[in-house]
């Protein structure tokens, strides 16, 4: 990052070579057999951007959409995951042909539900810091407010952002589940 602060150019250019080298990857991808791809880049921090929205549109986008395009050819369905708030960019990452988005809670869920919710899965969203010290109270209210988003959205999938860590105490996980088995069913 220091690099891309001292000459976006050419580190742009450096990420641009990247991309032209890790390409074996995906097209190594394209070959697999699995039907689902999904590309975690954590392209964002917890307050959005770490470079200038600029950076992204020129040089990390053309490339993630490069990157995608022999995926997409192979008829893989590509689900792209990044932590933080990525909010400012799902139309700059939908538009590199993606066909879902993993996200955590500092993402706008909304935005996406009523934009690609009818065309694009939607994974995630609950607060793990929630399940880890929060009532059972909380948790009920977590687990609601992203099915009231997701549930109306054919490709949804409740998750939590960042998984379930290991000292999430047992019965706020099972609660959790409890909550989502009530809240599952669409009218």
């Amino acid at each position: 990052m220091e690099a891309a602060g001292h000459d976006s150019k050419a580190f742009g250019k450096f990420v641009s070579n990247y991309s032209d080298w890790i390409m074996q990857y995906f097209e190594a991808l394209a070959c697999s057999s699995s039907p689902v791809v999904m590309v975690h880049d954590d392209i964002v921090w917890s307050n959005g951007p770490f470079l200038h929205p600029d950076f992204y549109r020129s040089y990390i986008f053309p490339n993630l959409k490069k990157l995608l395009t022999p995926l997409r050819e192979a008829g893989k369905k590509i689900l792209f995951t990044s932590d933080g708030d990525f909010t400012m960019f799902v139309d700059d990452i939908a538009g590199c042909g993606v066909h879902g988005f993993v996200l955590e809670p500092l993402t706008d869920m909304a935005y996406i539900a009523e934009k690609y919710g009818g065309t694009h899965v939607i994974i995630g969203n609950a607060d793990t810091r929630i399940l880890l010290k929060g009532s059972f109270d909380d948790i009920e209210a977590e687990v609601k407010r992203c099915m009231d988003i997701g549930k109306k959205c054919p490709g949804f999938f409740l998750a939590v952002g960042n998984h379930i860590p290991s000292n999430t105490p047992v019965e706020n996980a099972m609660f959790y589940n409890d909550v989502y088995e009530k809240l599952k069913y669409r009218c």
